[in-house]
């Protein structure tokens, strides 16, 4: 074998223009796709890392909430949510597993800036600020952080969150400072000019709530100040006067303008009021997420313990995000495609590399065929010349793509999503994908192998007598 090795490797320096051209066309085809699959593979780290931190790996909810519950979410409460976090966070076998176990409340409402006028229905969250904190710390894939500091950390109870979106469409852009957040031309001059009054029904609510006086008095000496409407589960009406703490982008143009976070505390008083207080939702992070399934399973049999006949199931990020599967599966699809197109040059770029070898050196196969050397002899020298311009061309490619992807992380570049408003840092991630380049890199070992089969062949059935014509 090693004779063999050695023969194959002096032959391909005997042609060394024709040998550096075939190598340099399998490097670039090997860069190329593993430099496509790094992108893919940051988008994917990116995308899990931006739903992980802020919705957790798993959730607990109501088994028809991910359907119905957009219609009604409070109908979808869980009572007694309280005993359940407690039941996953003592429990031992999950011990070394969490990080985050937060309840969550999902509503639908109404947000008013009475004072320039404005309403518009929105979706609102209440989330335990502290736990958010710490779910936005979580970075598995250690990207640059995306999410800055939760603002409701330390934050009053009636403190909200709105979507930069929900800011202009409520004309609240210049009193939050939010830059490039344009205003209508009708409404020129409504942050400086008194608009409409607070209804006197909604206001009689509002004036019904704790606090609400001092929130009302806070926002008269310059805090900017929302109603925020709810309808409780029995159908009737409650309003909370809240402070807007800051404008954060959501994302998405859609989500953006339609956002509201609160304190869960405050979520609660507004949707439930003096009632039992309920969670649509539990969220759960783990510290890692190849550890989901296990977890997943260890959650049901908490729930059949500490609730039996319950209605609740467990869900995991992908299945209530299928925006995420969708996309892995459409680059995975462009990454096959490119792997196909690079695969057909490298085979006809090293089987002509190949026949071209076999035509020049005719009369040297009639010569060693003529000594004794079988065919099988000559197919094996022609396959393992292949065989090693696979193998130097696929580890040129490896690290070409490794010292550009290094080049192109190294500029800090950023890229809109589609259908997002915030950028997001362009890196493109191959050191630590092993897999993808041993896929890669053996996928292209292969082709070139297989494509010095057929000149082997054809250089094996050659004739002695009319090979040794060539000479």
């Amino acid at each position: 074998m090693l004779t063999t090795l050695s023969l194959a490797a002096r032959n391909l320096l005997r042609n060394r223009r024709r040998s550096l051209a075939t190598l340099l066309a399998l490097a670039i085809g090997a860069s190329s796709v593993l430099l496509f699959g790094g992108y893919a593979a940051d988008i994917r780290a990116t995308l899990l890392t931006d739903y992980v931190q802020n919705g957790g790996h798993l959730r607990i909810q109501h088994k028809d909430f991910y359907l119905f519950g957009s219609g009604n979410p409070t109908a979808y409460g869980i009572a007694g949510y309280e005993q359940i976090v407690k039941a996953i966070e003592d429990d031992p076998e999950l011990k070394g597993e969490l990080r985050v176990v937060s309840p969550t409340l999902v509503f639908g409402g109404l947000a008013g800036n009475y004072e320039a006028g404005v309403s518009r229905p929105v979706i609102g969250v209440g989330y335990v600020a502290d736990d958010v904190a710490r779910m936005r710390q979580w970075n598995e894939f250690g990207l640059p952080e995306i999410n800055g500091p939760y603002a409701l950390v330390g934050a009053p109870d009636d403190a909200v969150i709105v979507g930069v979106g929900l800011a202009r469409v409520l004309l609240l852009c210049q009193k939050l400072q939010v830059p490039d957040c344009p205003r209508p031309s009708a409404a020129d001059g409504a942050s400086t000019e008194q608009g409409a009054a607070l209804p006197d029904d909604i206001a009689a609510l509002a004036a019904a709530e704790p606090g609400d006086a001092a929130a009302r008095g806070a926002a008269a000496a310059g805090e900017v100040s929302l109603e925020l409407l709810a309808t409780q589960p029995r159908g009737s009406p409650n309003v909370a006067a809240v402070k807007v703490r800051a404008a954060e982008d959501q994302g998405f143009k859609e989500l953006d303008e339609v956002t509201v976070k609160l304190q869960l505390d405050q979520a609660q008083r507004l949707v439930y009021g003096k009632g039992e207080p309920r969670a649509t939702a539990i969220m759960v992070q783990i510290e890692h997420t190849a550890r989901i399934p296990q977890v997943a399973a260890r959650l049901g049999q908490l729930l059949e313990r500490t609730v039996p006949g319950h209605a609740l199931t467990v869900m995991d990020f992908r299945a209530l995000n299928p925006f995420f599967d969708e996309t892995i599966a459409l680059f995975n699809t462009i990454f096959g495609f490119i792997f196909v197109l690079i695969g057909g040059i490298v085979l006809f770029t090293v089987g002509n590399t190949m026949m071209a070898a076999v035509m020049e050196r005719t009369a040297e196969i009639g010569t060693v065929r003529a000594v004794g050397l079988r065919q099988s002899g000559i197919r094996r020298l022609f396959v393992t010349e292949g065989f090693l311009l696979g193998c130097v061309g696929a580890v040129t490619g490896v690290v070409t793509a490794l010292v550009l992807a290094a080049f192109v992380n190294a500029l800090d570049l950023s890229w809109l999503p589609p259908g997002s408003s915030t950028p997001l840092p362009l890196a493109i991630r191959i050191f630590g994908e092993y897999g993808m380049i041993a896929g890669t890199a053996v996928g292209l070992v292969v082709i070139a192998t297989l494509s010095a089969w057929l000149p082997a062949w054809r250089a094996a059935r050659l004739s002695i007598v009319d090979a040794l014509r060539h000479a």
